[in-house]
């Protein structure tokens, strides 16, 4: 059997050749001047679709993510996070080493966060205890299986973020996924978090580059802490070219990756042993335990069938859908899959 089915994350896609195509015929200029055409164009359009005035390309989510933790806080405070989000785990301490901020995480469950513990923690200073000014919460959640986080929940954060005087920023590298998903507008999105940050590099398709939403004035100090940050870039419109390519007709592209995902899981399930971490399946993302087995001797056995997934735990595997895996893909994993629980 030839080929390999990789489902290790939707990050390990490759470029289309009409992505190709785009990214050698793109109009540049120096985008640090903002002189180039190509990435205006692409930030104007996705600003646009979330009802936001302005929007800023960046090379990567954990950048924008941390561009906006700068902004929105001074050093010395504290940032809510979920206690098992992206900004916490798997970003390098980036808010502690780039901005002094503490994170304070607080319990969640498929990306929602514990409504009173995010009230108790959104704080002032006071004594000795540092101000709580910023409120991260990442939707869909990754190591939660890519689950959708309601749009109710986040207008909730809101309000309360609202009533303590905190910012909210919306980590949404896979947006676009909750959005199909959930049937929600990105303008809803748009609505319930002071800034915005969405990856074209994962679902979409695209090889490099995030975006950050957010107010006129909001994105112009960006443009500085980008900067400051090491991130800018000069004829960078030959990578703004494919990710605006990635945005015409994802909302198709993607619900096939969740009912991929859906296949997975129900494939997974019917060996016995084998149960879900997280359950219903909602996005392109599945966790699957196979109680009693080693994950990582399931994970050799799966690439010495071509199939390539990440053992997360003693008995966890992730797999990940994503337009670079097709429906004969699917069976392949499920078949070996089988073969490696037995």
């Amino acid at each position: 059997m030839t080929g390999v089915a990789d489902f290790r994350s939707d990050t390990v896609t490759r470029p289309t050749a009409a992505m190709r195509q785009a990214m050698a015929e793109a109009v540049v200029g120096d985008d640090v001047f903002q002189d180039d055409p190509t990435v205006r164009a692409l930030e104007e359009d996705v600003a646009a679709r979330f009802g936001r005035a302005a929007a800023l390309f960046v090379p990567s989510g954990s950048q924008g993510n941390q561009i906006a933790a700068h902004l929105h806080t001074r050093p010395g405070q504290e940032a809510v996070v979920g206690d098992t989000s992206h900004t916490l785990d798997w970003e390098l301490a980036g808010l502690a080493a780039l901005s002094g901020l503490q994170a304070r995480p607080v319990p969640s469950w498929r990306g929602v966060l514990d409504l009173d513990a995010v009230r108790n923690t959104l704080r002032d200073a006071g004594g000795f205890r540092p101000a709580c000014k910023l409120l991260t919460v990442e939707n869909t959640h990754n190591f939660h299986g890519g689950a959708v986080v309601p749009l109710e929940h986040l207008q909730a954060l809101r309000g309360i973020a609202t009533e303590k005087g905190a910012r909210v920023h919306l980590d949404g590298a896979r947006l676009w996924n909750a959005a199909v998903a959930s049937g929600t507008p990105l303008e809803a999105y748009g609505a319930v978090a002071d800034s915005i940050m969405a990856c074209f590099s994962k679902g979409l398709g695209a090889p490099i580059g995030s975006i950050l939403i957010g107010d006129a004035d909001f994105i112009t100090e960006a443009r500085e802490v980008r900067k400051l940050f090491g991130g800018g870039m000069r004829q960078v419109g030959v990578i703004a070219a494919p990710a605006h390519l990635a945005l015409d007709g994802y909302e198709a592209r993607l619900a096939a990756d969740h009912d991929r995902a859906r296949r997975l899981a129900d494939g997974f399930t019917a060996n016995a042993g084998v149960s879900l971490l997280y359950e219903p399946v909602e996005t392109n993302i599945v966790f699957v335990r196979a109680e009693g087995r080693d994950a990582a001797a399931i994970e050799a056995a799966l690439a010495a069938d071509h199939v390539l997934a990440i053992a997360t735990g003693p008995d966890v595997l992730r797999f990940v859908t994503h337009c670079d895996v097709d429906d004969a893909h699917v069976e392949r994993a499920l078949q070996s899959f089988a073969k490696a629980v037995e």
